[in-house]
């Protein structure tokens, strides 16, 4: 299909079928809106409890009813390098709305777990809740009822996904995020990835190890490599939820607080009063998710979007599928190569044009909807623009015709791949997608018997002792989000990969999650229905000869299906893996949370 009808169809398809939920979704927006959102409409009392620790000049402010007042919804903590640079914000905020004689207040404060910490550890089976509970966490802070617009500080894993979630529930107020920027360059990944592997084989030690990521991960800023942080950076901005050119700025330079200055009082220029009011829900329409999807297939952005994408979209009221992203990518080109589908970093991404290369690269070549709506008020071409900080003020020029690294970043007439870097596997085990940006053509095919395992740690073991010598396809299960959370099973990365190195033709099927590093190893992930439902790959045992298929999106079983079908499915006792670290609080959450082509979401 060609290009524009492609998109064209897809789009026609999503709004018919969103029909219904999103007329309702546009309806209770617009019923909170008239109910109103100022300040009036609270009690003396109530109004005295929410600006009782205001100074004098704000208290004046917020006890009339025309001055605006900004909610700051913050993820910071000084754990996590990509939001430890959110110390500073509300001050700042708090200042660019005075300016404009307005107030802001933090309203409050949102978890943000790290991934890179739990990788591999019993807290990992919390992080993908985590999402839904920022979701909820973002709609206590906004439900005070105090505020005019917000703004939301978050870049990583589940975080910008949990807040734009809740930040929906509030779909009538205006919405803008404030990224923080990457960390500099430090030690080339691949770099990184070959210390990684040199551990998993006994070749370096833990010292060395420690010193190689440390000097990958050496500053305040988001991590460099294009995992889920940097991927809903991508988002934001395409989605026009950002400032245009001002995802990947570094922390702690004049321009990163001169644009969150002009964030602050964007979000406010964009009020209910105000001739220019665009709330949040009606930025995020069907067309801003389809350019959301093309974004993340053009650049092969994390596969945890795969989730996301699905549960932010329904809370707007649109209905996505895994099979509109399977369409969408058999006609969007990938023209990025970051880490881990290339050597290069988000970094020499942004120097090499950035997003506003990429946006206008995708728009010329018919990719993206222009016709929508952005925090700036104009369409998407606005995005089409770099980010320049002139006599102290943020000047948005045109985005460089060429690129400056075009190994990295490319056009469309000149792809890296003529089709998207995510794929949908469909076949007799079940639903699933694939990262294929990564992994060499050679590589896209794997036949081989399956070696099963319950638990990431099993194939860990295996793998310590000289247990894996053939070729396989290791199906590792009961990691799907009613079993145990949906962890990421980034740990058998490293190992995978020497497999593959020795010459092993090797693959990965699971119910889990491998999260947006996924890497040079192909990798069905997020299989649908789960094992613990009893789902098709609870019926796998070992020897069973399976093909995974990356260029026909197919994963199946070879072999008599009358047979297979009639198996029992395996079952497995998960008690220990429900308690410790917190686990225990999340039983209802596993009851209640949905299947993963669905976003893997604990709401309706």
């Amino acid at each position: 299909m060609k290009t524009k009808n492609c998109i064209s169809a897809v789009t026609r398809t999503i709004i018919a079928r969103s029909k219904t939920t999103r007329s309702s979704y546009l309806e209770r927006m617009e019923n909170q809106l008239e109910k109103g959102v100022q300040r009036g409409i609270l009690s003396c009392g109530n109004l005295a409890h929410g600006f009782a620790a205001c100074n004098p000049a704000d208290k004046a402010l917020l006890a009339g009813d025309s001055a605006l007042n900004l909610a700051i919804i913050t993820s910071y903590n000084d754990m996590l390098s990509a939001h430890q640079p959110y110390e500073t914000y509300p001050q700042i905020i708090k200042q660019a709305a005075r300016s404009v004689r307005a107030t802001a207040q933090v309203a409050g404060g949102v978890p943000a777990m790290c991934d890179g910490v739990t990788q591999g550890q019993d807290g990992m089976d919390l992080s993908l809740f985590s999402r839904d509970v920022i979701a909820m966490a973002t709609a206590i802070a906004l439900s005070h009822n105090m505020f005019d617009a917000g703004v939301y500080l978050g870049i990583c894993d589940k975080i910008i996904p949990g807040m734009l979630i809740g930040a929906l529930s509030f779909g009538h107020l205006p919405a803008v995020f404030v990224p923080a920027g990457p960390m500099s360059s430090g030690l080339p990944n691949d770099e990184k990835a070959r210390i990684r592997q040199l551990f998993m084989e006994g070749k370096v030690g833990r010292v060395e190890l420690l010193e190689a990521e440390a000097k990958s991960y050496h500053a305040a800023g988001t991590c460099t490599f294009y995992g889920t942080a940097n991927s809903n950076q991508m988002l934001m901005e395409i989605m026009g939820l950002q400032l245009p050119g001002s995802s990947f700025v570094a922390p702690g330079t004049p321009l990163r607080d001169a644009l969150t200055t002009r964030a602050a009082t964007q979000a406010l220029s964009l009020n209910a009063s105000s001739s220019t009011y665009t709330p949040a829900g009606r930025i995020v329409s069907e067309k801003t998710i389809v350019n959301a999807l093309v974004g993340l297939l053009a650049t092969g952005g994390s596969t945890n979007h795969t989730l996301h994408l699905i549960a932010i979209a329904a809370a707007a009221g649109i209905k996505i599928t895994w099979d509109d992203m399977s369409e969408l990518s058999q006609s969007v080109p990938l023209i990025t190569r970051i880490y881990p589908n290339g050597i290069a970093d988000v970094n020499h991404f942004h120097a090499a044009g950035g997003m506003g290369f990429l946006i206008r690269e995708l728009l010329e070549g018919g990719f993206l909807h222009e016709d929508v709506k952005t925090i700036t008020g104009e369409g998407l071409a606005s995005y089409a623009v770099e980010t320049r900080l002139i006599e102290d003020k943020v000047a948005f020029l045109p985005a460089p015709k060429v690129s400056a690294l075009p190994k990295v970043l490319t056009g469309v007439k000149t792809p890296f791949e003529t089709d998207g870097g995510l794929k949908v596997l469909n076949g007799n085990l079940g639903k699933s997608v694939i990262k294929v940006s990564a992994v060499k053509p050679e590589h896209r095919i794997i036949e081989a018997p399956a070696r099963v395992f319950h638990a990431q740690s099993e194939l860990m073991d295996a793998f310590k002792n000289n247990e894996l010598k053939g070729d396989m396809i290791a199906v590792v299960r009961f990691c799907g989000p009613k079993a145990i959370g949906m962890p990421e099973l980034h740990k058998l990365t490293p190992l995978l990969g020497i497999l593959q190195d020795r010459g092993l033709r090797v693959a990965l099927v699971t119910d889990g999650r491998m999260s947006g590093a996924s890497g040079k190893v192909p990798a069905a992930i997020h299989v649908t229905p789960e094992a613990i439902d009893g789902g098709a790959i609870a019926k796998i045992i070992d020897g069973d000869l399976l093909k995974l298929d990356a260029e026909a999106g197919t994963l199946s079983y070879l072999g008599d299906e009358t047979k297979f079908n009639s198996r029992n499915p395996a079952e497995q006792d998960l008690k220990d893996q429900h308690s410790g670290m917190g686990r225990e609080l999340f039983g209802g959450f596993r009851q209640l949370v949905g299947l993963a082509q669905d976003g893997a979401s604990i709401f309706d």
